[in-house]
Order: C-alpha cells, then sequence, then structure tokens
C-alpha cells in the first residue's frame, strides 16, 4: 500500500453521489477530470467545521460536510465557492477522487437497532431496506429475474464490457461513473451481488491506475470475472437465485452464547475504513467475530490494538476479548457470524482459555489437507470470494525463508508422534505469507523472526491463500503443547502471539541448538501452478484488464502458435480452446453498409474472456488444492 497522500483524508462518498456530479459535468470537461483528479494527489487537505476543504486554486475551495456515518451521502455536502459550481470541474474531481462508500454502511433511518457494527471491509447491514426484502424474497426460488432487474444487469454489463475493452489506462473517472450508475441501479432493482461486484471494480480499478503497491492485477481480473459473469446471466433472464445474492448482515436473536478469543487482526481496507476485528468460537464451535472497524486509515488499525468498543451495555476490550471470552445474553448475530452490538446484549467475562482446551482446540484437530480440501470444494454461491476465507489452523516446523515468507512443514499429529513430532513424511513444503505487510503493522517483523529459527515448532492460526499453491496467511501463532523447540511467551498473552500487533522477541524464542534445529531447505519441489504453462493464459486476461483489446490483439500476434502449442503439448487443451478463442475475437472488426470497418461490438469479447477467465480459475484451483496433499508440491525456491 502506499503512503497516506492527502487524498486520502477525504471521506468516502455514495457511488450515486459522485456518478451524478460526473453526469452533470459538461462533456466538454469531461477529457481534464482524469488529470484533475490526478493533480489533487498533492493538494493540501484541511480541517473545516464538520468536514474537510480542498484548495482547487484561485477562487475554488471545494468543501465536504460528510453526515453522521462518516461519508457523503447527498450532492449538497458538497460545495465549490467557484461561479460554475455545482457543474464545475473542481467539485467533481474531489468527489472521484474520493474513497467510494459501501451503501451498506448508511444505515435505514426507520431502524434504530445499534447492532449495525460495521465488518471487516467496513460495511454495516441494511436493516429494513428494499434490497435487502427484494433479495431475501427470492432466496431459494427458481423465479426469474424481473425486468427492472433485467435492466439494471444489463446496463451494468455494457459498463463492465466497455471498461474490459478499453483497458484500464482508458478507463478513467467517466467510465468509472457509468459503473456507479450502474450499480445504484442494481441496488434499487435488489441486486446486492452485482452492485458489490461493480463497486469493487470501482476501486480496483482506481487502485490499478493509482499503482498502489498493496493491489494485485489478479484481483481486479477477479472481480471483473465475477461482475461480467453475474450481469451476463441476470441479463440474459437466468433465474438462479444466487446471483441475486442476499444482504448477509440482518441480524437475528440467538439467546445466550458463550464465546472464546482466537486472535485480533488488523483492518485496512481500500474504501477508507480501518480497524480491528476479533476472532471467536462458540462453545457450540460456530466461528464468530466481533469487529470495530469505521472511518480512518492505517493508523486506526494499528491505535485500535487495545481498543474498548461498547458492545450493548459493555466496553470490550479487543486484546483481553482475544485471549479470553464472554458469556453474552440477549446477542444477535448476523449470518455470517458477526456479533451484533444492540442496547440489549449484557457480558460477562469467562475464564481465559488457551489454544490447546475447549472449543479452540477444535481448530487444530484436522490435518491442513483434509481442511483446504474441504474450503475450496465448498464456495459460497452468494459471494464466491469468501470461499477458502474461514480460519483455519495447524503445527507447523519451520525449515527456512524466502523473501518475507516463512518456510514450514506440518508436524504428524500428535497421537502418532511423541512430544518432540517430526513434520509429516512427504508432507508439502507450506509457504507462510505476511496477511498483511503495511509497516504499521508486526506482520513481517514476525515473520522474519520466526523464519530465523530453522526447526522451530509453531501452532499458527490463519487463512489459505486460494491463489498460491500450498501458501497460509497466518493471523497468529503460539506453542506447540508438549515441544521443546517452540515458542516461549510471556504469561500474560495465554500462549498466542497476534501478528499484527503483538512483537516477538528473541528471548520468545528457544535458544539456537544446531542438534535440535533443522538444516534450512535449500531446494524445492516445484510448484505445480507456477510452473505450468498456464502462466500462458493468465498473462493473456491480465493483459485483456491492464492494456485493453488492442493489447491482446499485438500479444495475440506476436506469440502466434507459441501461446496455444506448449498448452495443448502439456494436456490443457480445453485451455488452449479458450485462449485461442479470445486472441481470435480480440481482433475481429465489424463493416457497415458501405464496407468500413467498424468499433467491434465489446459484448461477444467480453463473453469469450469470461470463458477463459472462467477455465483458468478452475483449474489453477484444482492445481492448488493438490498442492496440499501431493509429495513433492512445494514452492520452488534455490539458495
Amino acid at each position: 500500500m502506499t503512503d497516506r497522500t492527502p487524498t486520502d483524508l477525504l471521506p468516502p462518498v455514495l457511488p450515486e453521489v459522485a456518478a451524478a456530479a460526473v453526469a452533470a459535468l459538461p462533456p466538454r470537461l469531461h477529457k481534464r477530470l482524469d488529470a484533475t483528479v490526478g493533480r489533487l494527489a498533492g493538494v493540501p487537505v484541511g480541517r473545516v467545521d464538520g468536514g474537510v476543504s480542498v484548495d482547487c486554486g484561485a477562487e475554488a475551495l471545494v468543501t465536504l460536510t460528510p453526515g453522521p456515518t462518516g461519508a457523503v451521502t447527498e450532492g449538497h455536502q458538497a460545495r465549490c465557492s467557484c461561479l460554475l459550481a455545482p457543474r464545475c470541474l473542481h467539485r467533481t474531481a474531489v468527489l472521484v477522487a474520493c474513497p467510494v462508500a459501501d451503501p451498506a454502511t448508511q444505515p435505514d433511518p426507520a431502524s434504530t437497532d445499534a447492532s449495525s457494527a460495521p465488518d471487516s471491509d467496513g460495511a454495516k447491514p441494511s436493516r429494513t431496506g428494499r434490497t435487502e426484502r427484494s433479495a431475501a424474497g427470492r432466496a431459494g426460488q427458481n423465479t426469474a429475474p424481473t425486468k427492472a432487474q433485467r435492466a439494471a444487469a444489463g446496463a451494468l454489463w455494457r459498463a463492465a464490457s466497455a471498461v474490459l475493452a478499453a483497458g484500464v489506462p482508458a478507463a478513467g473517472a467517466v467510465p468509472q461513473a457509468e459503473l456507479l450508475r450502474a450499480a445504484h441501479s442494481a441496488r434499487l432493482a435488489g441486486l446486492p451481488r452485482a452492485e458489490s461486484a461493480a463497486l469493487r471494480a470501482v476501486r480496483g480499478l482506481r487502485a490499478h491506475r493509482e499503482r498502489q503497491a498493496g493491489h494485485r492485477l489478479a484481483e481486479l481480473v477477479e472481480v471483473l470475472h465475477d461482475l461480467l459473469y453475474v450481469a451476463g446471466r441476470l441479463a440474459a433472464g437466468d433465474p438462479d437465485p444466487a446471483l441475486v445474492g442476499i444482504l448477509r448482515r440482518a441480524y437475528q436473536p440467538d439467546g445466550t452464547l458463550e464465546v472464546y478469543g482466537v486472535c485480533r487482526e488488523p483492518v485496512i481496507s481500500a474504501n477508507g475504513y480501518a480497524g480491528v476485528v476479533t476472532h471467536l468460537v462458540a462453545a457450540d464451535g460456530r466461528r464468530l467475530s466481533f469487529g470495530d472497524v469505521k472511518p480512518g486509515g492505517p493508523e486506526r488499525a494499528r491505535d485500535c490494538a487495545r481498543a474498548v468498543t461498547e458492545m450493548g451495555a459493555v466496553a470490550v476490550n479487543h486484546a483481553v476479548l482475544a485471549r479470553g471470552g464472554l458469556r453474552i445474553t440477549g446477542t444477535t448475530v448476523s449470518p455470517d457470524g458477526r456479533l451484533g452490538a444492540g442496547k440489549g446484549v449484557r457480558a460477562s467475562p469467562l475464564v481465559e482459555t488457551d489454544w490447546a482446551t475447549g472449543p479452540l482446540a477444535q481448530l487444530f484437530a484436522r490435518p491442513l489437507a483434509e481442511v483446504v480440501t474441504a474450503q475450496l470444494a465448498a464456495d459460497d454461491p452468494e459471494d464466491p470470494i469468501r470461499a477458502g476465507t474461514a480460519l483455519v489452523g495447524g503445527d507447523l516446523m519451520v525449515v527456512g525463508a524466502v523473501g518475507d515468507q516463512v518456510l514450514a512443514r506440518e508436524l504428524a499429529p500428535a497421537t502418532d508422534a511423541g512430544p518432540e513430532r517430526a513434520p509429516v513424511p512427504d508432507g508439502p513444503v507450506i509457504r507462510l505469507a505476511p496477511a498483511d505487510s503495511h509497516p504499521m503493522l508486526t506482520h513481517v517483523a514476525n515473520l522474519r523472526r520466526l523464519a530465523s529459527r530453522p526447526g522451530l515448532r509453531i501452532r499458527v492460526v490463519g487463512r489459505l491463500d486460494p491463489d498460491r499453491a500450498s501458501t497460509l496467511r497466518p493471523l497468529a501463532v503460539g506453542p506447540v503443547p508438549g515441544a521443546a523447540t517452540t515458542l516461549r511467551l510471556p504469561a500474560d498473552w495465554h500462549g498466542r502471539a497476534d501478528l499484527g500487533y503483538d512483537e516477538i522477541q528473541g528471548g520468545h524464542l528457544p535458544p539456537r541448538d544446531p542438534a535440535a534445529m533443522a538444516e534450512p531447505v535449500l531446494a524445492l519441489g516445484v510448484d505445480a501452478v507456477a510452473e505450468s504453462p498456464l502462466w500462458r493464459v493468465r498473462r493473456l486476461v491480465e493483459l485483456a484488464v491492464s492494456g485493453g483489446r488492442r493489447a491482446v490483439v499485438e500479444a495475440a500476434r506476436g506469440e502466434g502458435t507459441g501461446l496455444t502449442g506448449p498448452l495443448r503439448r502439456a494436456g490443457f487443451t480445453t485451455a488452449a480452446t479458450v485462449a485461442s478463442a479470445l486472441a481470435d475475437e480480440s481482433d475481429r472488426r465489424g463493416r457497415d453498409a458501405f464496407g468500413r470497418r467498424t468499433d467491434p461490438d465489446p459484448d461477444r469479447y467480453a463473453w469469450a474472456w469470461l470463458a477463459t477467465t472462467a477455465h483458468l480459475a478452475a483449474t489453477e484451483r484444482e492445481l492448488i488444492r493438490s498442492s496440499w496433499d501431493c509429495p513433492g508440491s512445494a514452492p520452488a525456491v534455490r539458495p
């Protein structure tokens, strides 16, 4: 992620507000809009009563006064002092430069329930809005989309297809505004999944155009794939209710709960929200969470390490909750496991527990290969990007490092080994990659400290990285019960260190004992994903996004049979077929009634790109699944 710039101080803006400003701007100013937005990165942002001000030059001061939620929700909350306001370039550029607010963060005026705590990406529940009723009414029913829904999906398809054909360099403020306008129409039509995908696409486009270090092109490819897939099928009248989606934050009463803390996770989102989420396990084994995520930057995520958050009438300290527990009465829980903080919630503390006892021990009861296979096979039809994001736990032995990543092997089950358990024979080498590399957090420093002790036994809680072979994103570590060569954490840490907040010191590691420490691994097996010829298809679909249709044409002409030949020889015949179809479609041009060449229709090109991307994702996912249980499947590392 890039260092904080003045525009990071700007409040989030609802999509329809930014889209309306661009639509009202005279067409002659559209070409100047992107350049003006770019210049705002160096413009100072000042504080005024109730908001912020941006100095856009002589006699042009733009003032933003966000509402109670911290977001600009109405056009009149953005004012400019110039004579052309409100249809002026200054006001429009500032609104476009602001982060895109999630409409779900705006509570329904009819609801006064305080349990609308934001989730890990800054979203709050829309308690009784039209979108929620529309989506919920169709859940589980194969009802064809309404005329309004098909129209909204068609608008999204056209906007996304145009962005794909143009590529990121040409997807400036005006194409983004078309996506935002279409996203608002999708919200009004009751299409929450399509709306969410469109907002993520706009954020991804902005991150890529601004060259933010924390952004990956593969993420933008994934978001555009989901947007085109959902919009295209809905526009064609597909009755699958999963395409509509649901608003998952509808809290339901859950009586009395006993919950135990697992770890804290710092949150720095791309849409201007930051904070902390504490992950919990209920006595009945359910995975839950309680968050404090609000508008803010990385400093807020860092400062929330020991923050106190209100849960009804109870003040909850996240550092204490992550190592202890609560008995909660009057609680409400969302379908995706987030605890509410309504006024009727009461809680009392429970005795601190470690990972080796009670419900927390179930995190480490199954082999990693078994857990990963189950996660990758269990897609969430309402939200595919959540697939593979549940917490997993395992006992590992550090064997070395590459870059800022730790290499480790899974330990044999405790019932099959002595106190100093050996790694699983022929098991994969597992990468432990930083969950967040932001310098204000301690993930990278802690992983480097762990990597300095080959042979160290550690108990890890983290998430599967669904895009990389045998890779975990650890959130917390602890000592392996009964092991001698393991962590020695302070007693008040209760057997766990949150990698984003707690700093592991040299005294927390065992002494360097050459007899106990394993030799570093200098050469490992082949990465089944990185070493397969599928990288040619991956490069093509990413080039289509980063460079547009013409970039695909030039690349396909340059490679010729070099694109599909290696794929067919390796047995990836379907991948070769869809990649060839994409290359051919990218070069197709139409002719008008007089025989003159015309601009190509983006629809067929978008469908060809969508087919290629879908096949690539399915094939890579199967390779990643196999990397966890096939001997020799491991990252390639050279000394």
